[in-house]
């Protein structure tokens, strides 16, 4: 295999083997800790522009299969592991992980201290990074001042959005999603509850919204910095108390702003499939799946109808929300479990019974 340098910002710099596609890719460093899950992890829309680190040493032991895909173009740019299998063993594998990172051009790099680069995104924050072209001699020094003057990707939700509306069609609850670079497992589990679902693009009117007669709205997740996506917080505004809504990841964080509440990024983010959170309301803890770099400010949530009902066990921040008036809930991880634990999966049933008591109130209130 050809030799492959991963080039950090402040100048770190680890050698190690090509996978995927030979080409070159910069993006942000982040780590994730899920021990299982890779297919799921790197087709994750969540992941726009970034480079993902495998913190569980061997990767591609399972292939690649056609059913668990979270989209059908991944949109990361990079994929770094201890180790990397060249011959899966199991029965669903139907590509080598290798095989599908050279299919759709995305770069890899086996063979380094992942724990080092671990440690160094802990203890400095995501970084900008080059993953270089597989055999190529570069100049280290050009490619740092390069990395330090690059700026910070914005409109992520843009690029990942559906572009025009789609529906999926079910004999139940009619549903707005709202496509923020949204998991196939949410669409998943909407539908195994006979959901009516229609996909829209972030930036979709409330006025065309209200016009498909939803009964209720569901936020989904999505990448980058939640303030960027004004359209969607203006329009979540103008929702809120129409129809039951529910919001997951970066749909939570816009319903928060939409309310009157910040946002701040992590130093180096929430990714993995083990993360214990704590439902205030009945007291369990349940172990989350998670990927997201931004949190709500819980100082910031004075002064809105927002109350806080899940946080995490291991930094103490905000990981539930819901509103004190209206029909409105909301987490920071992800109930659809893809992938992940299925501890929150009730979430969609709450959200289900919602929509239930809120048509029974229009029914009550007409007779």
């Amino acid at each position: 295999m050809k030799k492959r340098l991963l080039i950090l910002e402040d100048g770190t710099v680890f050698q190690g083997e090509a996978f995927g596609s030979e080409q070159s890719s910069q993006g942000e460093v982040v780590f994730t800790t899920g021990m299982t899950g890779y297919q799921e992890t790197i087709t994750d829309p969540s992941f726009y522009g970034q480079i993902v680190t495998f913190t569980y040493p061997l990767i591609g032991n399972y292939g690649i299969n056609s059913d668990d895909f979270e989209t059908i173009a991944p949109v990361i740019r990079g994929v770094v592991v201890r180790e990397l299998t060249k011959i899966p063993s199991n029965f669903r594998s139907e590509i080598t992980l290798d095989e599908y990172l050279k299919t759709h051009n995305i770069p890899g790099i086996e063979g380094i201290d992942t724990r080092k680069l671990t440690r160094i995104i802990r203890s400095k924050g995501a970084v900008r990074a080059m993953l270089t072209a597989a055999g190529e001699e570069v100049n280290v020094d050009e490619i740092v001042k390069q990395l330090n003057e690059t700026p910070y990707l914005k409109n992520h939700v843009k690029e990942v959005s559906t572009k025009m509306p789609f529906p999926s069609p079910g004999r139940g609850k009619r549903v707005v999603l709202m496509d923020f670079g949204m998991k196939n497992g949410i669409l998943r589990e909407l539908n195994n509850r006979h959901c009516d679902v229609l996909v829209v693009p972030y930036n979709t009117p409330a006025e065309k919204i209200m016009s498909f007669r939803p009964e209720g709205i569901l936020l989904s997740n999505g990448p980058g910095n939640p303030a960027d996506v004004t359209e969607a917080i203006e329009t979540i505004k103008e929702l809120i108390g129409k129809v039951p809504m529910f919001g997951i990841c970066l749909g939570h964080q816009l319903i928060a702003l939409a309310c009157g509440a910040k946002s701040y990024k992590l130093p180096f983010g929430h990714r993995g499939g083990n993360h214990p959170v704590k439902n205030l309301q009945t007291g369990v803890v349940e172990i989350t799946s998670q990927n997201h770099g931004y949190v709500i400010d819980e100082n910031s949530l004075e002064g809105t109808d927002l109350e806080i009902t899940h946080v995490s066990l291991n930094d103490g921040t905000i990981e539930g929300l819901k509103h004190k008036k209206h029909p409105v809930f909301s987490v920071q991880f992800h109930p659809e479990a893809s992938p992940g634990p299925e501890d929150s999966n009730y979430l969609f049933d709450e959200f289900i019974a919602l929509m239930e008591r809120a048509g029974e109130e229009i029914a009550y209130a007409k007779a």
